[in-house]
């Protein structure tokens, strides 16, 4: 069995880490180069980077702060917001991204990631995936989850792998930010429409939701931020609870 992975993520705004609820109400959380630092000493598993303002302001993501990023980290480093284009995408990899998430833009044009795929190969491409529910299904929100696009987010998920992408960033809106815990439903009926990986996005609020995604949502990494940026959880002490419960994570002593 694959190990667990731990993802803090780090949502951008003007070049701030900032936290917000249900996508809203956004509040500072810090320097991202200072917080990715931290995280890949740490043990983190990877770290994700999303211009959350990217799309809607129609600018490129901010590649000089990825670079800075890439810099002082050791760890797996995905980067998303606002890449429409694959040459984009060949701009980031070499700013020092291993992956790109890909959100909008792969909606309004789906070709873009077997495009992408073919070019870079499908393990730099995370299709990253925003769900609200509406009624007894999920639908698919683009643009920093102001638009709502009707897709139904279980058939998108099947249609993203079929083009290509390597893996699926699943955030709930409902969840996000809330701590309520992860909606294991969505994370679920997802893992079995797929066989890529899946990492569970939006709710973590204790480590037993991070548990929780992978036993109920079987989730194959869970992804959080605001819990690991105001040291509400360690990393370390998450993947030890997380073993505690027979899931296979890395265990590495953080670097001091």
């Amino acid at each position: 069995m694959l190990a667990i992975r731990i993802i803090p993520c780090l949502d951008i705004k003007d070049g701030r880490t900032v936290k917000g609820v249900n996508f809203v109400g956004l509040r500072d959380a810090g320097d991202p180069v200072e917080l990715a630092a931290r995280y890949s000493r740490e043990g983190a598993d990877e770290l994700v980077f999303l211009d959350i303002t990217a799309t809607n302001q129609k600018r490129k993501t901010l590649i000089e702060l990825v670079d800075r990023i890439a810099r002082t980290i050791s760890i797996p480093f995905t980067v998303g917001g606002g890449i429409k284009e694959v040459d984009e995408i060949s701009d980031l990899l070499k700013a020092g991204a291993d992956k790109v998430s890909l959100n909008s833009s792969i909606v309004r044009d789906p070709d873009l990631i077997s495009r992408a795929a073919a070019r870079f190969g499908s393990q730099c491409i995370v299709a990253a995936i925003d769900a609200r529910r509406t009624g007894d299904h999920w639908n698919v929100f683009t643009h920093a989850g102001t638009k709502d696009t009707g897709m139904d987010a279980i058939e998108w998920c099947r249609e993203v792998e079929r083009r290509g992408a390597g893996e699926i960033m699943l955030t709930s809106m409902d969840a996000d930010g809330t701590k309520n815990g992860f909606d294991n439903e969505l994370l679920s009926r997802v893992s079995s429409a797929v066989s890529i990986p899946l990492i569970a996005s939006g709710g973590a609020g204790n480590k037993q939701h991070c548990v929780d995604a992978v036993k109920e949502g079987k989730a194959d990494a869970v992804l959080a931020a605001s819990i690991f940026h105001f040291r509400e959880i360690e990393i370390q002490d998450l993947k030890t609870e997380m073993a505690r419960h027979n899931i296979s994570v890395r265990l590495e002593e953080a670097v001091s």
